[in-house]
This record gives C-alpha cells, sequence and structure tokens, in this order.
C-alpha cells in the first residue's frame, strides 16, 4: 500500500484477519502504519525507485491516498505490477477537471464547472451561471484544501489566479444549493463483481468531515436506489479495481450531483468497522485480491462515526487516562486512534456508536441520541472535556 497514513494502518489490521502482509511504502518510520506494519519502506511516493521497492514481490498494489503521478505508475505496470485500481482509473479520483469532464460525457449529474486558464474565464463563468462561484485546484486538495468558496467575483478572480500563478491547474464550479451531503460507498473486484453500503450522509466543518450517519436518515428509497446504482455504474465505467467513494450533494429541490471521487478507503465508510458484516478495509483487500465480495449489510439500525480531531489546546490529561473515562462512562464506544501526535484540527481517530437493536432510521429521536453519543465520546477523546457537563465527581 502506497502511503503510510491511518488507511494503511486500518488496512493492515484487516489484512492480519486475511492472513496477509500488508507492505507500506511511508514517509517516515513514525507514520500510522509504519508503526504496527512489519515491512515498510521508507520512501516518497514521488520517488519511482521506492515505488519499484515497495512492488517488488507483491501481488498488488494499491493505495491509500491519491497522490502518485500518474506516469510513475503507468511505469510500474509496464513493469508487470498489478496496480489496483489502475491509473486508468484513479486519474478521475486524482485530477478533479479529469473527473468533471469524464462524468460529464458519462452522463452523470455535476455541478456546471469550467477550466480556468486566466482570470477572464472566472468572469465569463460567472455570467454564464449566474450564481455563487467555488474554485479548486484541479490535483492536490483534500479535507477543503485547494478549495475556495468565493464570497464574490472579485475573490473567486484572485483566488484562481493566485492558484495559477503557482502554476495549479484550476477549475471553477457552481456552489450547489445542497439539503447536505453524502455518500455511497461501493466496490468493485477485477472481473466486475460490485458491492455497495447503505447510502450514508456525511457532516463537514471547515472542509473537513466530523460525522456520517449509516444510513442516511430521512433518504427516499428513490434517491437511495440513484445513488447506490450511480455509484456501481461509475466503478464499472472507470474500472475501479477496490473501494470507491462517490461523495454527493442532495440538493434543496432533491437531485443528487457527484462532488467528488475517491478511489481507496474512505472517512465516509470507517462506521463499516463496527456496523456492517464486512468493513470497507477488507473489502478493498478483497477486491484488490480478487477475492468474491463481502456482505455489506449493516448490523444495527444506525451506526454513527465521529472523527477524533485534535483540539486547539491539547489536554493536559493523557489519552490513555482518557480513555479510561470514556470507557468508564461509554463502555459501548467502539474506539480507533491512529497512532498521531495531536495537532489542531488534525483527525486522530474516530468513534462508532452502534445503535440499539429495535431502533429505526426513520425515528428521529433515535437517530439523534446516537448521533449526540458519537458526538460527545469523540469531543471528549479530543478536548478531555463532556459536551454535556458531565462530571463523574459530583455524584450525579
Amino acid at each position: 500500500m502506497i502511503g503510510g497514513g491511518q488507511l494503511a494502518r486500518m488496512t493492515h489490521q484487516a489484512a492480519i484477519a486475511l492472513g496477509q502482509t500488508l507492505r507500506v511504502l511511508a514517509a517516515a518510520a513514525d507514520d500510522p502504519a509504519a508503526q504496527v506494519s512489519p515491512d515498510v519502506v521508507i520512501g516518497a511516493h514521488t520517488d519511482l525507485d521506492a515505488l519499484r521497492r515497495a512492488a517488488d514481490g507483491a501481488d498488488a498494489l494499491t493505495f491509500d491516498h491519491e497522490h502518485v503521478p500518474t506516469e510513475l505508475l503507468e511505469k510500474l505496470v509496464a513493469d508487470g505490477v498489478n496496480v489496483a485500481p489502475p491509473p486508468s482509473a484513479l486519474i478521475h479520483a486524482q485530477d478533479k477537471l479529469v473527473m468533471r469532464r469524464r462524468l460529464e460525457a458519462l452522463g452523470a449529474p455535476v455541478p456546471r464547472f469550467a477550466a480556468v486558464t486566466e482570470g477572464a474565464d472566472v468572469d465569463a463563468f460567472a455570467e454564464r451561471v449566474d450564481a455563487p462561484i467555488v474554485v479548486k485546484t484541479a490535483r492536490g486538495g483534500y479535507d477543503g484544501r485547494g478549495v475556495t468558496l468565493a464570497r464574490d467575483l472579485a475573490d473567486a478572480r484572485d483566488a484562481a489566479e493566485r492558484h495559477l500563478a503557482a502554476g495549479a491547474e484550476v477549475l471553477v464550479e457552481e456552489r450547489v444549493e445542497m439539503a447536505r451531503e453524502l455518500a455511497a460507498l461501493v466496490a468493485r473486484s477485477p472481473f466486475g463483481q460490485g458491492a455497495a453500503w447503505p447510502v450514508v450522509q456525511t457532516v463537514q466543518r471547515d472542509g473537513i468531515c466530523v460525522e456520517a450517519v449509516a444510513p442516511a436518515p430521512n433518504l427516499s428509497d428513490e434517491l437511495k436506489s440513484a445513488a447506490t446504482e450511480l455509484a456501481l455504474r461509475l466503478a464499472e465505467e472507470l474500472g475501479v479495481v477496490g473501494v470507491l467513494a462517490v461523495e454527493l450533494f442532495e440538493t434543496v429541490d432533491g437531485r443528487l450531483l457527484v462532488n467528488e471521487l475517491a478511489m481507496r478507503p474512505h472517512n465516509s465508510g470507517h462506521w463499516t468497522m463496527d456496523g456492517a458484516r464486512t468493513s470497507q478495509f477488507e473489502q478493498h483487500l478483497r477486491a484488490v485480491l480478487d477475492y468474491p465480495l463481502g456482505d455489506t449489510g449493516p448490523t444495527a439500525p444506525v451506526t454513527v462515526m465521529a472523527n477524533v480531531l485534535g483540539a486547539q489546546e491539547r489536554p493536559h490529561m493523557g489519552m490513555d487516562e482518557r480513555l479510561h473515562h470514556l470507557f468508564a462512562r461509554m463502555p459501548d464506544a467502539k474506539v480507533h486512534l491512529y497512532g498521531k501526535q495531536e495537532q489542531p484540527g488534525r483527525k486522530i481517530g474516530h468513534v462508532n456508536i452502534i445503535g440499539a437493536a429495535g431502533g429505526s432510521v426513520d425515528d428521529e429521536a433515535y437517530v439523534a441520541d446516537v448521533r449526540e453519543r458519537a458526538g460527545r465520546a469523540a469531543h471528549w477523546l479530543s478536548h478531555a472535556e463532556w459536551t454535556d457537563g458531565w462530571d463523574p465527581h459530583d455524584g450525579r
């Protein structure tokens, strides 16, 4: 696996259960996956020699991020390496402009967009769409990086020209009037078997996913089917091998539009570790190794994943003690920590809370309770403070 982050770390956990060893190409020995894998290559994902050392003798080469240059992956394919997903598919998760053009050609619903080579292109697009504008770099952005929600036309032009001056490819899109964000997570094997998990609702804050609710509450059967069928079709059309996450906007008028693609395990699928019969990490390995895919059914009416994000000020209480208090109060909390140093806003782990049997995703109070408990647990681990003011020493 190219990349030594938390996705590789959690994929290694799944590999152990399948009797596999996951070799990791990590940037440093203390990367999350390098801490737990017995087979680590230290090097850069932009270094062909490092990529070749990681791929040497491996049954398959896959990714925990999309940033490996396409031309290097094509050289690995020419070497006979089984790259999954192949570079011809992965390019659609690497380059937003390539992705938008291909999806438009396939008839998939996307926001209106345009490539930008100079400031005048922003003006022309704004005149055409008559809507607020989002400016994006075509490559390299994630967790809100490389994305500007422009305040006005001048702000959009300034952001585009700034990125162009830095040598980045740029596109502009209409800012969608959305009701919420959704994610459709699917997997596809080399011979074309597909599997889909329930569509989930994701919640973003400052461009970072803070919560995923699975299944998405109050989602019509029509939109569930449309989102799932779209994700499976895109996996087939693009030739994906492994997990594909299709991030979607549900608009205020009830349409679905594709926002982003990721061809790897994805934050929106972390709930599957405890809330589905087959986790996204095991499924990704099954697909990459050409095993039959696993059952994607949920194990509870609702599972909520809440990300643990580093606090602005690191708590004096250590993480081990925070875990002690969390488990004493919430023994059902399923915690997954990434072995990262705590930094403001950094994803250092996540918590899954599984709803009690007998509940329903259509019961707003039931869903709200599971969401509150997940958020409370994650905030405690981040800040060492309870959002409801609970004090274990005051006798209440």
